[in-house]
């Protein structure tokens, strides 16, 4: 008799167990507002840029290729990708509808700046570096006729130039002792 009752108070039990469960699961099923939120990121584009010399159309490899991200006028970050011996490098994570900031640094090449709206999803880009002009100086003439005597290292009394211990003014100073 024993064994008896204590069998239906034991499905008794289980089965209220069995419908506490179920019903807590409801409730969970039904409450969105608890656990993490999912954000589905935006669509991205693959773009693809390839770096050639702009005199011989070959290839560089290795070249820098810096993708900044821009927010208006601010700078979001920085992804850094370097080219292939194809002279490609290609990034797929730029979301359709921004605003990138493409700069390509290469040794013994101009540095390439120039800011793209990523509005396709599939895109390509060709860079053409070119290697560095002549550095501008204030010593010489530079409209193109060579060199003048204007801003040169003679001062303009002839006299040598260099460290002397006499004055311009031709006032001689004696050294104290």
């Amino acid at each position: 008799m024993f064994l008896r009752n204590s069998l239906r108070f034991c499905t008794v039990v289980a089965g209220l167990a069995l419908v506490a469960g179920l019903l807590s699961a409801v409730a969970q099923q039904g409450d969105s507002s608890r656990g993490r939120k999912v954000k589905i990121p935006p669509p991205a584009a693959r773009i693809e840029v390839t770096v050639v010399r702009d005199a011989s159309g070959k290839p560089v490899e290795s070249a820098a290729v810096i993708f900044h991200p821009m927010e208006g006028e601010r700078d979001k970050g920085a992804m850094e990708l370097k080219t292939n011996e194809d002279g490609k490098a290609m990034i797929d994570v730029i979301p359709i509808g921004d605003t990138v900031r493409l700069q390509v640094i290469a040794k013994g090449f101009q540095t390439y700046g120039q800011d793209y709206k990523i509005d396709k999803s599939d895109m390509s880009m060709e860079v053409r570096l070119k290697r560095p002009g002549e550095q501008y100086s204030i010593y010489k003439n530079n409209n193109g006729s060579g060199s003048s005597d204007k801003g040169s290292d003679k001062p303009a009394d002839g006299s040598k130039s260099g460290s002397s211990s006499t004055p311009p003014d031709g006032s001689a100073t004696q050294p104290k002792q």
